[in-house]
């Protein structure tokens, strides 16, 4: 892993682009004055699209960071392994996310690296154009990068941000409640521009949208996917606000094909390096010890195969290696347990069919009817295995004795028997063995989006992954049930000081990586 410097937090001011002004000419024309304001031309559009269409990139670069070094700390160090999905091969590195003692440089990287470059971008966007699309999109953006900060910290600068004049990030900070809230309210409002604006060409700002090019009526889908997927965390905390929000996401239209996962496709795909150049991770215990014991095809097409046993009784196969391990041989660590199957021209994925399919199983298992939960769990199962290339979804779901298998360390000695005996077919009438199932299989699908599993596993308890094999929080984490978020990074406590001691107020807890967020109420699955 290589390291880059300190960004300072108050020098973001100087990314803003240049301020462009909105071409806003009066018309006598009838059809015009009655047009619809959200409404857009191409005309209109290709007019200030350029530096407007720049500032839109960077964001959608931030959704699941493109820059190779905030991609291995938000989505490998951090949530890949609280996630079960990775571990850090590095055999140098003592103080480290997984064992819940990470470094003081290493906290910064999901909270201030994420924060002091997403603002820029869409300051860039509200001060630099009136065009209603492009500022749509820098709010649905935005909140697309700050739900999952959000869901690593809790309380988080949000609404104060945009409110203050002087375009600074030392602001108060909004309670979790509070940010869930405004998002959904500037969720809506970008989804009913972008929905008047379907018909716009997708040259218009095409060569600038590297997931949909330049598709508003995808965008208006992935919108309310992202609407499905905040409204079901809210779960266990406000139920009633969850299904309202939930059944409106649905019913405005949400991703259910794989022809629109959102996916972003760039010249490089720079995370490679993390796993091919670099070596520094391998494939978890817990995903490869359920899939294994699955038999899963789809690992085939996700991971790589190692030599598994010794002497006359090896074979290829797929190995994992258990979360919170210090490796003593680094090269026999990256030898022994299975790589993810990545390369430069691999694309970055955001969400897929399969997810927001389990997310309305979930729905209907919730709200609905067991018939109608069932049916969608089969169906995300098997947009799955269509996405990943895999056959033979039906007989995978007919395994009735098919259960997570047993952990036998490839390399070292950290054995660990099965935490789940979760089968695949559906029980009708059995709700907590469902939802398990449900969200089990959602993780298999939306590998290798960390932050968003290990919000899942947060939020419902599920999948039940193995303890840490190191526990260095001093305390503060529960192994049984592992890390709820994130603690505030150092910077904010000598440049924002009174607002981050407002924040951890609003936390209710220590701010430590054992306090609960709002809508995290799961004890241990396990």
């Amino acid at each position: 892993m290589k390291t880059i410097s300190h960004i300072n937090r108050s020098a973001w001011i100087a990314g803003v682009f240049t301020v462009l002004l909105a071409a806003a000419g009066c018309t006598g024309n009838f059809e015009e004055i009655n047009r619809n304001p959200n409404e857009v031309t191409e005309a209109e559009m290709q007019r200030e699209n350029y530096k407007t269409g720049a500032n839109v990139k960077g964001l959608i670069n931030l959704v699941v960071p493109a820059q190779e070094h905030m991609y291995q700390f938000n989505e490998l160090l951090v949530s890949g392994s609280y996630a079960g999905y990775t571990e850090f091969t590095s055999d140098s590195k003592f103080e480290k996310f997984s064992t819940f003692n990470p470094t003081v440089d290493w906290l910064k990287w999901p909270f201030v690296n994420v924060i002091s470059e997403t603002y820029p971008y869409y300051r860039g966007v509200l001060n630099g154009t009136d065009n209603p699309v492009m500022r749509a999109l820098a709010d649905l953006l935005r909140v697309a990068i700050m739900h999952r900060v959000t869901d690593t910290y809790g309380p988080i600068p949000y609404s104060k941000v945009v409110e203050d004049k002087k375009e600074s990030l030392s602001v108060g900070y909004d309670t979790q409640k509070e940010v869930y809230m405004k998002m959904f309210e500037e969720l809506d409002a970008a989804i009913a521009v972008l929905k008047a604006n379907t018909t716009l060409s997708t040259e218009a700002f095409g060569k600038f949208d590297g997931v949909y090019g330049g598709n508003v009526g995808k965008w208006v889908k992935f919108a309310n996917s992202l609407k499905l997927r905040m409204a079901m965390r809210l779960s266990n905390v406000e139920p009633e606000i969850a299904k309202a929000k939930a059944a409106e996401a649905i019913g405005s239209g949400v991703i259910e094909s794989n022809e629109d996962n959102a996916e972003l496709t760039l010249a490089e795909n720079r995370s490679a390096l993390c796993w091919t150049n670099w070596n520094d991770h391998r494939i978890g215990a817990d995903l490869i010890s359920v899939m294994n014991g699955y038999n899963d095809p789809r690992r085939e097409t996700m991971f790589t195969k190692v030599t598994v046993g010794k002497g006359e009784t090896a074979t290829q196969g797929f190995a994992g290696i258990r979360i919170g391990v210090y490796p003593g041989d680094s090269d026999a660590v990256k030898a022994g347990y299975s790589n993810m199957i990545i390369d430069s021209k691999s694309p970055y994925l955001w969400m897929n069919a399969a997810e927001i399919t389990f997310l309305r199983a979930e729905y209907e298992l919730r709200w609905g009817t067991d018939a109608a939960a069932g049916s969608l769990y089969e169906q995300a199962v098997k947009l799955s295995f269509e996405e990943r290339g895999a056959k033979g979804a039906e007989d995978y779901l007919a395994q009735a004795d098919a259960v997570p298998e047993n952990y036998q360390d490839n390399v070292g000695s950290d054995n660990c028997s099965a935490v789940s005996k979760i089968t695949i077919p559906w029980e009708t009438g059995n709700f907590d063995r469902n939802l398990e199932r449900i969200i089990t299989q959602k993780w298999i699908a939306i590998f290798p989006l960390g932050t968003e599993a290990w919000a899942e596993h947060r939020r419902t308890g599920y999948p039940a992954l193995f303890p840490a094999v190191n526990d260095k929080s001093g305390g503060s984490v529960d192994p049984a049930i592992g890390p709820r978020r994130l603690n505030y990074p150092v910077e904010e406590y000598t440049e924002n000081a009174a607002n981050v001691a407002a924040a951890v107020e609003m936390l209710g807890g220590p701010d430590t990586q054992g306090t609960h967020l709002w809508w995290d109420k799961t004890t241990s699955k396990n």
